[in-house]
């Protein structure tokens, strides 16, 4: 079975899943997740199990019997030659007490016997505090559930925003201010669907990495030509309001997932990678965020027209996803089939959510170049709060570039790899640090980009987060003679 991730920001969207639209990155909420286990209890003592054999296990069966109550599993049984554990009982504890406080109301205390009263108040004394923890998430979960129903502005659609504003210095670069807002409209028509429909805005700005990549040809910057390895993913939205995604998505059987649009982004179906994939919460530099072999940038930062699809056979550990997108489909004389275009399959292996093994294969035509390329993306959670990731890819880029008027015959690999904290000096933080080299080839400059990131995200409420981050890259687009860049940036996300 899938589930959808539907993050706020798209940039996170997995097609992995349509159901419930669960997943704002942790279980697609969009915070890594670096433990999906369920919350801990409230106390050692509640870990410990009741056994059929217990006297409250044996006086709650009774009591249900007697009043002839669902014990709230799924098969309506009390499933009494198992044990409980003790958030289990406190469940069906409330349930009896419910009913017990509904047949008093109603005039039928009658029914109810002093035994019963006696026995119900006696587990109700020794269980009360994990009652009271279950009644205090309850209701937690009753407002949160009135919250998001107050965003929807209509029963099939929901609108979401995101606004993230970076205040941003470094060497060879006056500080400035880099800003981009999105929009995002998702309509739902029936269970397991929805369109997507986003807008886009920012203020053009730059950062010192770009400025650094934008001195020569830029092949290797957020923008770059060949690859994208640059700075800060979000620099150099135009302030015009355009449209940046448009696909509808639905689910043809349970375990299959899929969409098509004119306006597809490559990062949002293939590469996920909880650790390190989400702008707006984890690393900033674009680089980091996808494997630039797999993911095309002269694709993905655009995008296209084109499919996606998500399966999950069988509802077991794999998943096999697919694309096809055709960034200039709209013109005339190009067409869906026409350069420019990507296409490209993953298989993922995850037998549990604390790894993950993804193989990848990407074949695409950009400026009249043929490009090939493998990967393989890695991330394993270690234990609640640690995590770490890797990515490599190789690849072949042949034929006569236009845009660069140059014949190329590269075979570049590309690597990352990082650590993710959570919870670090402060509760509900994130913090990550990764190195990574874009594009590896000996046939391209004389030296090889190497990146750096160091970030730390601090959540100051449920609608607004501040990320200090510190970037550094070396030898930019593969040049030895150009000057190492170093960036400090603050980062404001607000969403809503």
């Amino acid at each position: 079975m899938i589930t959808l991730a539907l993050p706020f920001q798209v940039a996170a969207l997995n097609l992995d899943g349509m159901e419930g639209g669960e997943n704002f990155s942790c279980p697609m909420s969009d915070e890594p997740c670096l433990d999906a286990s369920w919350e801990s209890l409230t106390s050692v003592s509640e870990l410990s199990e009741l056994q059929p054999t217990d006297w409250a296990y044996q006086a709650l069966q009774s009591l249900i019997q007697r009043y002839g109550l669902i014990s709230g599993y799924p098969d309506g049984t009390f499933r009494g030659n198992r044990a409980m554990t003790r958030y289990e009982f406190a469940a069906a504890l409330n349930g009896v007490l419910e009913k017990v406080e509904s047949l008093r109301s109603n005039g039928s205390g009658n029914q109810i016997s002093e035994e019963d009263l006696i026995t119900l108040r006696r587990l109700q004394r020794d269980y009360r505090v994990v009652l009271e923890d279950l009644r205090d998430r309850t209701s937690a979960l009753d407002t949160t559930i009135t919250q998001l129903e107050a965003q929807n502005f209509s029963t099939t659609s929901k609108l979401q925003g995101e606004a993230i504003i970076a205040l941003t210095d470094g060497n060879n670069a006056s500080a400035t201010m880099v800003s981009r807002v999105r929009l995002n409209l998702i309509a739902s028509f029936k269970p397991g669907d929805f369109l997507f429909t986003q807008l886009e805005a920012g203020n053009n700005g730059g950062d010192a990495v770009s400025r650094a990549h934008q001195q020569g040809q830029n092949l290797l910057g957020t923008e770059g030509i060949l690859a994208d390895g640059g700075g800060l993913d979000y620099i150099e939205v135009e302030p015009q309001v355009r449209l940046n995604r448009l696909y509808y998505a639905f689910r043809p059987q349970r375990d299959m997932t899929i969409a098509f649009g004119a306006k597809m982004h490559p990062r949002d179906f293939i590469d996920r990678n909880r650790f390190a994939n989400n702008e707006a919460v984890d690393f900033s530099s674009s680089f980091f965020i996808n494997n630039p072999l797999i993911v095309q940038n002269q694709i993905d930062r655009f995008g296209g027209a084109g499919a996606a699809l998500a399966w999950n056979l069988g509802g077991g550990a794999f998943t096999l996803r697919s694309l096809y997108i055709g960034a200039d489909a709209n013109l005339v004389d190009r067409g869906l089939f026409g350069d420019s275009y990507q296409g490209s399959v993953e298989l993922e292996y995850s037998p549990n959510r604390k790894f993950a093994l993804r193989l990848q294969y990407t074949n695409a035509e950009i400026n009249n170049t043929d490009i090939q390329a493998g990967g393989i993306n890695l991330e394993l959670a270690l234990n609640r709060n640690l995590g770490i990731f890797a990515r490599y890819g190789y690849g072949k880029y042949q034929g006569f570039n236009t845009l660069l008027s140059t014949d190329l015959d590269l075979h570049p690999h590309t690597w990352a790899a990082g650590v993710a904290l959570r919870n670090w000096l402060i509760p509900g933080t994130i913090a990550g640090l990764a190195v990574s080299q874009p594009f590896v080839e000996s046939n391209l400059g004389d030296a090889s980009q190497t990146n750096f990131e160091a970030f730390y995200n601090l959540a100051l409420n449920d609608n607004f987060s501040v990320t200090p981050s510190l970037i550094l890259v070396t030898n930019p687009n593969n040049n030895s003679a150009n000057d190492t860049v170093w960036q400090g940036t603050l980062r404001t996300v607000f969403q809503f």
